[in-house]
């Protein structure tokens, strides 16, 4: 391993703990004294915490072992070891700051929001850096590759067990906060994984494709492809757009679409990751 790769690594497992320590501090500071749970398995610690005297942090650190190993064997070993990393400096995290004060309280919306927010941005830097703060996750993709659902699908299924388990404790309120914080905190961890950067494909179906890719690429610094697509219904052939943006610009595709065309047929999907050809955003004057 060369140097520039060890830098690399250390700086990940660095952003990890950080992250792990950021999420202790959006559950000590702001969910836990509001009656607010987590999901997961920290959510499952937050309960055990609050029913018997064995602290948050210890309950975190044994409940996801298994989960660890679990990542180990189906993930990798440089996963389970950022995972482990994670996870400790959550747990240390949470018994540190288990007496530093409340910074928000009463506003319930308010609660959910901050708190799911703050969680996210520590849940994401851990992802973002091959590491997890929670085994659910790890859970959730061995069963997809058993059951005929979707992770996503599955994390959702698990979790309703969780909040139903958190209601016995926090009571319905608190059960339904703590879901609103969750899902809050799953779509702060994308924007925080991808950046705000992260890509989207717009494939366009328009009566004016020239004009479309003539205006995408003057207004947003785009290439477009076209692809010959023949309509089953109509029986007519027609030029498929195909464009990839960032996240930051798909309200200026919308609004070109409204402009040229408001009757276009138009589908959108998500990006994984995009490499080569000219994608770097142009500057547009």
């Amino acid at each position: 391993m060369s140097k520039q790769d060890i830098a690399k690594s250390i700086g990940q497992k660095i952003i990890v703990i950080i992250g792990g320590l950021i999420a202790a501090y959006g559950l000590e500071a702001v969910l836990i004294p509001n009656n607010v749970s987590d999901g997961g398995i920290t959510g499952i610690s937050i309960v055990i915490s609050q029913l018997t005297p064995i602290s948050l942090g210890l309950l975190i650190a044994l409940l996801n072992i298994p989960f660890i190993y679990l990542g180990y064997k189906q993930i990798g070993k440089t996963f389970a070891i950022n995972s482990v990393i994670g996870i400790a400096s959550l747990a240390i995290g949470t018994s540190l700051m288990h007496h530093v004060p409340t910074i928000i309280t009463g506003d319930a919306l308010l609660i959910t929001v901050v708190g799911g927010i703050i969680l996210g941005v520590g849940m994401g830097l851990a992802l973002r850096n091959g590491g997890a703060l929670d085994g659910i996750d790890m859970l959730a993709v061995l069963l997809s590759r058993k059951l005929p659902f979707s992770t996503s699908d599955l994390i959702l299924f698990l979790n309703f067990f969780v909040f139903i388990v958190v209601s016995f404790v926090f009571g319905f309120k608190g059960a339904l906060l703590s879901a609103i914080a969750y899902y809050i905190a799953s779509k702060v961890i994308i924007i925080v994984e991808e950046g705000l950067s992260g890509s989207k494909t717009y494939k366009i179906i328009t009566k004016e494709p020239l004009k479309m890719v003539e205006t995408i690429r003057d207004r947003l610094g785009r290439s477009a492809t076209f692809n010959t697509v023949y309509g089953a219904y109509s029986h007519q052939e027609f030029q498929e757009i195909t464009c990839v943006i960032n996240r930051m610009e798909e309200s200026k595709i919308k609004g070109i679409i409204r402009e040229i065309d408001p009757n276009a047929f138009v589908t959108v999907y998500e990006v994984v990751e995009v490499k080569g050809g000219n994608f770097k955003k142009q500057n547009i004057h």
